[in-house]
């Protein structure tokens, strides 16, 4: 999973970044027409393989990853006349946004717009994106206009079908309605899937609120499916991601903080993105693998290796959760709890499979 961390300049993206990936980077910005960025990866962290390791003792254990990228202050006025080159390229291709909207006060970092309102820079980006997604889908419509006029009945005949998708989009956007509100036929979705379409993507909306740890949230709406809200001291948890584990959690307990934004933000963004993950295990590796939640067990194959997928013959699957009752596979395989699926079985977060395939 790749997430984009967008907002105004000044809003504390770099110290969000930091507060989740345990950097230490300066403030990014976008300046002399130059693309700014920075990129972690980090461990998505998961008791389930701390005690499947545990149980099987593998040469090494593998978690499942997410990696965030700091993408340069985005200000009023992008959208005109569209966005090209890394910079789109980034956005394009995140599963997904981390929204940093500013909610603390800070004469060393002036707000842009002079004041602190953070339901005004969710509008502005917002907006900015609505115009890029604008101009992409009319670049579209264009390409398809002309190579129907100009080619007749030996054009390509998807396009007859690509066509009045697009015009569907295009008056969504009109009407001033981000794409992710739009609903769409699986056959659709799958034909809009290389376009990257901003206002599709899925967004975590982050109040940051700074070092002011007594601070309360301010009310902000988010007027549009496949998003959601959550307050982050960023200022205060990127100081936290530099110490030890001890010393965090004595801070932790002297601020009042019960769940450190990394994880929070993780568990978030999985919840809002659908990702579920499964395991494998065996004496080489114990490993998590993230999936979309509405997977079967092919696709779930293909994760591990496309031979498997290719040559899918059944999964052996059993639950952790009745490893963690049973104790071990073989009480699992005595009591009956281990089954054969088929490739349309659908994965289940928590499942534990072993992949039967041709070579």
């Amino acid at each position: 999973m790749r997430l984009a961390i967008i907002g105004t300049p000044n809003s504390g993206k770099t110290t969000i970044f930091n507060a989740l990936t345990g950097g230490d980077y300066q403030t990014s910005a976008a300046s002399s027409g130059q693309f700014a960025i920075n990129s972690a990866t980090v461990r998505v962290p998961d008791e389930r393989v701390n005690h499947l390791s545990q149980v099987v003792q593998p040469r090494k254990s593998t978690y499942a990853q997410i990696t965030y990228a700091d993408v340069a202050g985005l200000d009023k006025g992008i959208g005109e006349g569209g966005l090209a080159g890394q910079f789109r390229s980034e956005l394009s291709q995140a599963d997904g946004f981390l929204h940093v909207l500013r909610c603390f006060d800070d004469a060393r970092a002036p707000h842009p717009y002079q004041r602190i309102d953070p339901a005004q820079d969710l509008e502005i980006i917002d907006s900015e994106f609505l115009l890029l997604d604008m101009l992409a889908v009319e670049a579209r419509l264009g390409r398809i206009e002309s190579e129907l006029r100009l080619k007749g009945s030996k054009a390509d005949k998807n396009l007859l079908i690509e066509a009045p998708l697009f015009n569907k989009l295009r008056a969504h956007l009109e009407a001033e309605q981000p794409l992710r509100s739009l609903s769409l036929e699986a056959a659709e979705e799958k034909m809009i899937r290389g376009f990257g379409f901003l206002t599709r993507k899925p967004v975590l909306a982050l109040l940051n609120m700074g070092d002011e740890a007594e601070a309360a949230p301010p009310a902000v709406q988010l007027p549009y499916p496949r998003a959601a809200l959550a307050a982050i001291h960023g200022a205060l948890e990127a100081e936290l991601a530099q110490l030890d584990a001890a010393d965090t959690a004595l801070f932790m307990d002297e601020y009042g903080i019960n769940e450190l934004s990394r994880s929070k933000v993780i568990r978030l963004s999985y919840q809002l993105l659908g990702i579920r993950s499964f395991f494998t295990i065996g004496g080489d590796e114990v490993r998590a693998w993230s999936f979309p939640e509405g997977a079967n067990a092919k696709q779930a194959a293909g994760l591990i290796h496309s031979d498997f997928e290719h040559g899918f013959i059944r999964a052996e699957v059993f639950r952790y959760a009745d490893l963690l009752e049973l104790g071990s596979e073989s009480a699992i395989k005595a009591a009956g709890k281990q089954r054969l699926e088929g490739k349309n079985y659908l994965v289940q977060d928590g499942d534990i499979m072993n992949i039967r395939h041709s070579s």
